[in-house]
């Protein structure tokens, strides 16, 4: 196996697959989708095949020259598109950057050099919400360059699917006839927002979410975090790097306990004390502290029937088992489905807008519920 493509942590089934394309040379597709939820590597994978296409048999002297360009992201052997927000005053003819004011080109330039230094570190740009037609177009200024000595050249697409309809029809004209030695490899968590038209080009690779082992070396190794705060965090992370780092920079450890104190004043029907729990978040409209507890909460509740089921491996929070234990002592028969389905309703209802104060109060009363006898 090539020895950038074995640098690529986890999802071997990718491997294996890029591996094989590359064996075959004639066999790399000129467009890829790599799918897979948010942090479980595909633009660092993405980064590590570009290596691999552009350095196979390479010179001592090609290494130095031609792998920190790619983990630059630089041209020409790079083309890195994402979205980005939009300037004072432009409009679909100006450059992708032209009308950006200096903070700004100054927060992406450092956002992309913490990228270049850690492949899956998530560059987040305020207000950057769109892939504008902008940075579609100057694809074609990419394309028109003749680099002959360069093996290939990768047009790598973060966050595809933020690409709105006109970008996405730009993009399939240069899908249709892109020329030799250009490769498109378009990243995304949502590839059902990608028109058919453009799924139907590209050679789809799924990736699967990290294993624990996996998560935690690269969040040790690649974020330079402590080991303590790592383990703690990473079984609640679903295989992500994003939802670990989210968790993290949240602080974990308080929302864990903050939880566990929000269940207990929901249960004894204590919801002032409950609602005191969210005020800090409430006053300050922190939408993603209250997914955190939501999902949270949801996973002690998925723990809390696998507890009743003497199911005790894998627990999210194994380190509260007299939770699990005085609650099962109190209330043996309650059932949880309803409850559950309808808090989960509650975390997906944040998409549509909705009143938060009214979705916490609605969501305590059904935990309240539970202990309420039918």
């Amino acid at each position: 196996m090539n020895i950038y493509i074995d640098e690529i942590i986890g999802n071997d089934k990718v491997k294996k697959i890029l591996s094989g394309m590359i064996e075959n040379n004639n066999s790399i597709p000129h467009a890829l989708l790599f799918s897979g939820a948010e942090g479980v590597g595909k633009e660092s994978c993405a980064l590590s095949f570009t290596k691999a296409i552009n350095l196979l048999n390479p010179q001592i002297s090609d290494i130095a020259k031609i792998q920190p360009q790619i983990e630059n992201l630089s041209e020409p052997y790079i083309k890195y598109i994402l979205p980005l927000p939009r300037g004072k005053n432009e409009n679909d003819q100006n450059t992708p950057y032209e009308k950006l004011d200096l903070d700004d080109l100054e927060y992406i330039k450092s956002e992309i050099k913490k990228k270049s230094e850690n492949s899956f570190y998530k560059i987040v740009i305020p207000r950057a919400n769109t892939i504008k037609i902008s940075s579609i177009r100057d694809i074609n200024k990419f394309l028109s360059m003749n680099y002959d000595d360069i093996n290939f050249r990768v047009i790598i697409i973060s966050q595809a699917d933020l690409m709105n309809e006109e970008s996405q029809n730009a993009l399939l004209k240069n899908l249709e006839e892109p020329p030799k030695g250009v490769i498109f490899i378009l990243c995304t968590a949502f590839p059902e927002k990608l028109r058919e038209t453009i799924r139907s080009r590209c050679w789809k690779i799924n990736f699967q979410p990290l294993t624990n082992h996996e998560l935690t070396s690269i969040l040790i190794v690649k974020f330079r975090l402590n080991k303590s705060i790592v383990s703690e965090v990473v079984p609640f992370s679903f295989g992500s790097v994003q939802n670990a780092i989210t968790l993290i920079e949240n602080d974990f450890e308080e929302l864990r306990e903050k939880t566990i104190r929000i269940l207990r004043y929901s249960f004894a029907k204590k919801y002032q004390s409950a609602l005191i729990e969210f005020e800090e978040m409430l006053s300050d409209s922190d939408i993603t502290k209250i997914k955190l507890i939501i999902r949270m909460i949801l996973l002690w509740l998925n723990d809390f029937q696998k507890y009743r089921l003497s199911s005790y491996s894998e627990l999210f929070y194994s380190k509260h088992i007299e939770t699990f234990e005085k609650f099962n002592a109190k209330f043996p028969f309650v059932y949880l489905s309803d409850v559950t389905n309808n808090i989960d309703k509650i975390s997906s209802s944040f998409k549509n807008n909705i009143n938060i104060n009214l979705a916490v109060s609605y969501m305590i009363f059904q935990l309240a519920s539970l202990t309420t006898p039918r």
